[in-house]
């Protein structure tokens, strides 16, 4: 495609800013964040901003930030690798049953999901006692993970293999969806849970504490970097690599207790994984762009060099998207990685009923309480207006609409 999407923002005594934001809104706080990364001494050619692009911690959701010699971590953010699954099954809609309350039953049980504040009781969201084969897959991490704890022990005191397979809290969902042509997917978003929590905290305050000690001044403190070569530079670069393998581990484990959940209420044979996707959208990984060895952030985007497949999905009233990337190297080969939110959480619970929570997802088997509030479709931009903006960054494959909605 030969027509460009984006705009250019040029920013003051920094690199300029990419925008895929045509026909969706912006807030004047994110495009301040966005200013304030491009500023940056070690940014690399520009910044990118996806159509979902909204204010975070440190740095905007839905923005790549390509770096040379530095890392900044609160820009990969807490919920380390977080991302997206999805599975085509062998199962059309006319296998599934009129009442759909069984299925998301089913799932609700075989995967741990929300959270249970207090001392003295278990997390609800946790395994109190791990199964078999959560204990057999982390194995496969915990060795990297003791070396991890032998320099940090902090670390240690984090839930790891009890989070194993866990949904959490939040925008994280178990969806069973339907393709354009009424055939059945799972699909699931999930990250790092627990220790990945604790990982991004544990250096974004490091960091934080190395810019006091060489007294460097930041137009943020969120900004806060480790230089390439200093003490914690390559300790994070580890941390932050392995919080990413458990984070697709975690969607791994998850797919496969859904599956087995879902074959448990379903009395017809079937097969899984026709198609499956694996995608990271919170993470940091070294790359090549422009001839250049860089390192890309990317805070709420999808990496879709060209025939890669992605994940794009909408809310859980809206419909969702199987993309395969084109290969932009604007974007530095990035897609957005979802809707994107137009209010916060407080903002829409104040501003949305449970009446207009339950309009916005008729049709959809999932919670329809006053704790979901701040999840509701009208929260998030229009997926379709998102899509639109970014057509020179992916191609649809299969669009997505779901029946079943778990959230913790």
């Amino acid at each position: 495609m030969n027509e460009r999407h984006y705009d250019v923002m040029p920013v003051d005594g920094g690199v300029p800013v990419k925008m895929w934001t045509r026909g969706v809104t912006v807030e004047e706080a994110a495009l301040n964040q966005l200013r304030a990364a491009a500023r940056m001494p070690f940014i690399f050619g520009h910044v990118a901003a996806m159509p979902d692009v909204h204010t975070g911690i440190g740095a905007t959701v839905g923005s790549v930030i390509p770096t040379k010699g530095a890392i900044i971590p609160a820009a990969v953010g807490v919920d380390i690798g977080c991302g997206m699954c999805a599975a085509q099954t062998t199962l059309m809609a006319s296998d599934l049953p009129d009442n759909l309350e069984g299925i998301r039953s089913a799932i609700e049980r075989a995967v741990p999901h929300g959270r249970t504040v207090g001392r003295g009781t278990r997390d609800k969201g946790s395994w109190g006692d791990p199964p078999p084969d959560v204990v057999a897959a982390w194995q496969t991490l915990e060795a990297r993970f003791q070396r991890l704890t032998e320099k940090y022990p902090a670390l240690a005191r984090a839930n790891h293999v009890t989070h194993l397979g866990t949904l959490g809290t939040g925008n994280h969902f178990v969806e069973i969806c339907l393709d354009e042509a009424d055939r059945v997917w799972v699909m699931l978003h999930s990250g790092s849970r627990g220790v990945g929590n604790a990982i991004g905290t544990f250096f974004i305050e490091l960091a934080k504490k190395d810019m006091r000690r060489w007294f460097i001044n930041l137009p943020d403190e969120d900004l806060a970097y480790f230089p390439e070569g200093s003490d914690h530079f390559d300790d994070y670069v580890e941390a932050v690599g392995w919080a990413q393998d458990f984070a697709a581990l975690n969607r791994r484990m998850m797919m496969t207790h859904t599956m087995a959940a879902l074959a448990r209420v379903i009395p017809k044979p079937f097969g899984a994984e026709v198609q499956a996707i694996n995608c990271h959208h919170n993470y940091v990984r070294r790359e090549k762009h422009f001839g250049q060895n860089v390192i890309i952030t990317r805070k709420g985007a999808v990496r879709a060099g060209a025939g890669e497949m992605g994940i794009i999905p909408g809310s859980m009233g809206t419909r969702s998207y199987i993309v395969r990337g084109r290969g932009n190297s604007a974007s530095f080969e990035s897609c957005s990685h979802g809707a994107g939110r137009v209010m916060s959480r407080n903002e829409a619970r104040r501003r949305f009923t449970l009446e207009d929570h339950a309009r916005a997802t008729e049709g959809v088997e999932c919670r329809k309480d006053a704790d979901v509030i701040d999840e509701t479709p009208m929260a998030y931009k229009p997926i379709e207006a998102v899509m639109a903006a970014q057509a020179d960054l992916v191609e649809i494959v299969h669009t997505l609409k779901q029946v079943v909605c778990v959230k913790g």
